[in-house]
């Protein structure tokens, strides 16, 4: 019961989130907003994600999850009932950065809870699912958001209104605490212990948040290079999506029997040349949704992926600290990957695909010389 509410609530999350962004997109378009403007009033969305995570750690240790998802569901709530209301550029970007506060509340708190319950046995699974019924929902919004055209409030109102619906769910659900740090303990060393003990899980954030970003809007820069239209653009784009969704489960059931590091390792090579065989397909249709759906099932799961191995090399007290950490470097690196990445295009169109397999051979590389290390140790 108590995991099956989590993930609903992850799940009506991920719809609200794949609603808002090609909406208000659309939107701020409509009403005359440049390209360049609008990309930077989503990036509202992970500023929020950054201003609230210092401040999540102890409240949630001194008053439990619930709470926590209470209070992020309700922020969430408020907001999107508010944006039919005005049509001013900045309380849009004002609301934005609320949904960013709050859904990092929620995330971090359903998170941090399926971390602490969830047996090393079966936890890969666990967090796969989690992550799959995240991406489910963020993969439905569009579709929510296409209500739109025949009236323009309604999106906003169904996503508030399944948003209540799981929020009223988080009332059966028990209260717990995770695990109280020490008094002394401060939160910048609670992170720096979380970085040195886990540091190459949590690499995997950085890279997927870097590498879906990246995808959604530097791809599309990269097929117009190539002389693609707006419709095989439209068409090759989700197949990454559909391969981690496919992939999800299987990759962390691997995990949890031949173990974390092994599977991450093999996922993150797999991957990056999946993108490098990108290259060799030029304006293929079909190719570059067979490659992008091939990488998507070996790296769509980066981060549930990455969550979970934090938690094996992780004691209990830093797993808040962890998890905080997952979620800013995951915002880290989707407001960083899309401007990177396409400095990449500028220097040269085939660079996108190279940028993106080097950081996903970052990592990779990190974790085989883990692997030495503890070998020699």
């Amino acid at each position: 019961m108590r995991f099956a509410i989590l993930t609903a609530v992850v799940a009506i999350s991920g719809l609200s989130q794949g609603m808002l962004l090609p909406l208000l997109a659309m939107l701020l378009d409509e009403h005359g907003v440049p390209s360049s403007v609008n990309g930077v009033h989503a990036a509202a969305l992970y500023i929020g994600v950054l201003a609230i995570s210092p401040f999540l750690e102890r409240p949630l240790v001194k008053y439990g999850y619930r709470p926590l998802i209470l209070l992020g569901g309700s922020i969430v709530i408020c907001s999107l009932t508010l944006f039919p209301l005005f049509s001013s550029f900045f309380i849009w970007l004002a609301l934005r950065f609320l949904i960013g506060v709050g859904d990092h509340m929620l995330h971090f708190a359903t998170q941090t809870w399926i971390t602490d319950f969830s047996p090393p046995a079966k936890r890969g699974r666990r967090l796969s699912l989690y992550g799959l019924a995240f991406g489910l929902g963020f993969t439905a919004g569009p579709l929510l958001a296409s209500l739109a055209s025949i009236n323009e409030a309604w999106p906003f109102y169904l996503a508030a209104l399944l948003s209540f619906t799981g929020w009223v769910a988080v009332f059966w659900l028990p209260k717990e605490k995770p695990k109280p740090f020490e008094r002394s303990s401060s939160a910048a060393g609670r992170w720096v212990g979380a970085w040195k003990h886990a540091w190459p899980a949590l690499l995997l954030p950085l890279a997927y948040g870097f590498l879906e970003a990246s995808l959604h809007s530097v791809f599309p820069l990269y097929a117009l290079r190539k002389q693609m239209g707006a419709e095989q653009i439209a068409f090759i784009l989700p197949f990454f999506s559909l391969g981690g969704i496919v992939f999800q489960l299987p990759l962390g059931a691997l995990s949890d029997r031949f173990g974390r590091r092994t599977v991450i390792t093999c996922a993150l090579l797999a991957g990056a040349s999946c993108f490098l065989a990108a290259l060799t397909v030029g304006a293929s249709t079909v190719g570059l949704a067979a490659c992008l759906f091939a990488a998507g099932m070996f790296t769509g799961s980066l981060f549930s992926l990455g969550i979970a191995y934090m938690t094996d090399l992780l004691p209990k007290a830093l797993l808040p600290a962890g998890n905080l950490l997952c979620g800013m470097l995951y915002s880290l690196g989707s407001m960083v990957g899309p401007p990177l990445a396409g400095s990449a295009v500028d220097t040269a169109t085939n660079a996108f695909f190279l940028a993106v397999s080097a950081v996903l051979l970052i990592p990779a590389v990190c974790l085989a010389g883990r692997r030495e290390q503890e070998k020699a140790a």
